[in-house]
């Protein structure tokens, strides 16, 4: 099947055109990556433009069109390099501009004498030196790591690059090997990849955005707003899994939360305090239990905890230090002086035979049942009936 420039040139216009409206359209959903986003847009639709006028660059005289076209498409490829660096926060205004007098320079200088030379070898330096930025910066983009799409954008730019880094450096010895006829076979290869790059490279960024976005309302479905623990959806969504996976062979501590007399500080103090409570202990307790513990709000003034292995063996300590630490800090916060809080917890540990998540916290939730009718501001640890081992914190 025969497919000529001419064909190949509307094709990218027309992607290049849908994808910027899509890429738009999507910055009015996203607020957090709209300038990213359209910047992206702007980058795709000057690349659109670009490739319009390469098409009527003949109707200027000289070598003024092939300049202006030439420019128009490197500025799109440094907006879209804009609005990738956009993602991780960086900006690239200096060295756009700077590339781009440095190439419109060049044609200033050289186009009389080497008009053919710079629109067929040169012009493309600079597109692969953008290229490559782009992919390097999609690459250290930390809060797209975990996603898939970020992969196929750093290979689909390295390709893009490394192809127009072989039109600029290897074209021309290609050539000069086999003869004129590679020239158009080059251009054809180039649109026929520039094609692929305008359909691949925009759907994928859109897609990178998207499942970012889907990632962040799925974390705040499963966080607590106030403290930003995770909420009781999370811990026994991730809590179910981890003791599945655990096996026999490690053990297994809960530990169970409740805060003292919260109702009497909400009413005393008014519900400010209460939440400034609520989120030193949330600060307490994830410092003292550590970032490999599972800790979670599951209750107004109920918190939870998930410890395994070393962590798990050393629970009734972490419990303890989490409860004289919190009390300490309360007391030394300014926008909490003068209140007395302190916390009871229920905790029950499993060498063999682990339970299910929900009869784990069953058993903490008894032994914390007995430590708030003990009179708060102890540990109690579930034990076989007719057992009792407390510590009562002073």
């Amino acid at each position: 099947m025969y497919v000529d420039l001419l064909t190949l040139y509307l094709l990218a216009v027309g992607i290049l055109l849908a994808s910027a409206g899509m890429l738009f359209w999507e910055h009015r959903t996203n607020p957090r990556r709209s300038k990213a986003l359209r910047l992206l847009a702007a980058g795709f639709a000057t690349l659109s433009l670009g490739c319009t006028a390469v098409l009527f660059r003949h109707v200027v005289p000289g070598a003024t069109g092939a300049a202006l076209c030439n420019l128009i498409m490197l500025c799109g490829y440094l907006l879209v390099l804009s609005g990738v660096a956009a993602l991780n926060g960086r900006q690239y205004r200096g060295a756009a501009a700077g590339v781009l007098i440095g190439m419109a320079l060049v044609w200033a200088i050289w186009s009389a004498q080497w008009q053919g030379i710079l629109w067929n070898y040169v012009s493309a330096i600079p597109i692969a030196l953008v290229s490559a930025m782009t992919a390097r910066e999609m690459w250290r983009c930390d809060t797209m790591k975990p996603l898939r799409p970020r992969q196929l954008v750093v290979m689909v730019t390295i390709l893009h690059a490394a192809l127009y880094l072989a039109r600029g450096l290897a074209l021309p010895w290609l050539v000069s090997a086999f003869g004129p006829a590679m020239q158009p076979l080059a251009s054809k290869l180039t649109m026929i990849e520039g094609v692929l790059y305008a359909m691949v490279l925009p759907m994928t960024l859109l897609k990178l955005i998207r499942d970012e976005a889907h990632g962040q309302l799925l974390s705040e479905s499963q966080t607590d707003y106030l403290t930003r623990l995770g909420n009781r959806r999370w811990f026994f969504e991730r809590g179910e899994r981890l003791i599945e996976g655990i096996g026999s062979n490690r053990p297994v501590a809960m530990l169970v939360f409740d805060l003292d007399r919260f109702k009497a500080i909400n009413d005393r103090y008014g519900h400010q305090a209460g939440d400034t409570v609520l989120k030193v202990f949330a600060e307490i307790a994830q410092g003292v239990l550590g970032p490999d513990v599972m800790l979670a709000r599951i209750g107004g003034e109920e918190f939870a905890a998930l410890l395994s292995g070393d962590d798990a063996r050393h629970a009734r300590t972490r419990g303890e230090a989490v409860a004289k630490c919190f009390a300490e800090a309360v007391q030394r916060r300014s926008d909490s002086a003068g209140i007395l809080a302190t916390v009871s917890i229920g905790m029950a540990q499993f060498d063999a035979d682990l339970p299910s998540l929900a009869d784990g916290l069953a058993a903490a939730d008894k032994a914390l049942y007995r430590a708030k009718s003990l009179g708060g501001n102890r540990l109690e640890v579930a034990q076989p009936a007719g057992q009792v081992d407390e510590a009562v914190f002073s």
